[in-house]
């Protein structure tokens, strides 16, 4: 699960054969605006906000719930069938991504992010409308795997309850999740990260 992270900086994605993003953008919640590429626009930084509204919803605020979507069911639930059935999978670029951790007794905010300092590449959905001018507006959600077994993410969220994590692509795997053709080829894809190649300490507000 993630509910808090921080976008990879202009200066990181830089890095990639697209241009930077052009719009603003900072640590996110669901609602915040950050940037991802997508399957329409794999060419292309764009704005997209945490938290997948699809085509149905009458109210933004559904973004509180559809932040995540779990691989296990995504292809099942309303609020994720029809973005995950067409293939629409984009890549959301992390630089350091939040849990909270109670080992202490209680909650503590603990900061993950990779060893050697480059975006972590988060296997998402995404949905697009077009408002009456013509001006897109997208959405996204992140898709999460079982971790109750993963060395670093077991680690996360309350004693007791089911331990998930987000799907890191490998750098190879960017361009293999993208031109994905079908469910189960992208289901493939969803695998744990290399633990040992990520770093997590406490990190309180």
């Amino acid at each position: 699960m993630c509910a808090n992270f921080r976008p990879s900086s202009r200066e990181a994605l830089s890095a990639f054969p697209l241009a930077p993003p052009d719009f603003a953008y900072g640590e996110a919640y669901p609602g915040s605006i950050v940037p991802v590429v997508t399957t329409f626009a794999p060419r292309l930084w764009v704005p997209a906000t945490f938290g997948l509204v699809p085509a149905w919803a009458k109210d933004a605020r559904i973004q509180r719930s559809t932040y995540n979507a779990r691989s296990e069911t995504v292809g099942e639930k309303p609020s994720f069938r029809s973005a995950w059935t067409r293939g629409q999978l984009c890549i959301i670029p992390a630089a350091a991504i939040f849990e909270p951790c109670y080992e202490s007794g209680r909650a503590v905010r603990w900061r993950v992010e990779r060893i050697d300092g480059k975006p972590m590449g988060i296997a998402g959905i995404w949905e697009r409308r077009l408002h009456g001018d013509g001006r897109p507006s997208w959405s996204m959600a992140m898709l999460t795997i079982n971790a109750d077994d993963e060395p670093l993410f077991q680690r996360f969220h309350k004693p007791g309850d089911e331990k998930r994590a987000v799907v890191i692509l490998p750098d190879e795997a960017w361009g293999d999740w993208l031109r994905c053709k079908s469910a189960v080829a992208a289901q493939a894809l969803l695998q744990p990260f290399d633990a040992a190649a990520l770093v997590a300490c406490p990190d309180p507000r």
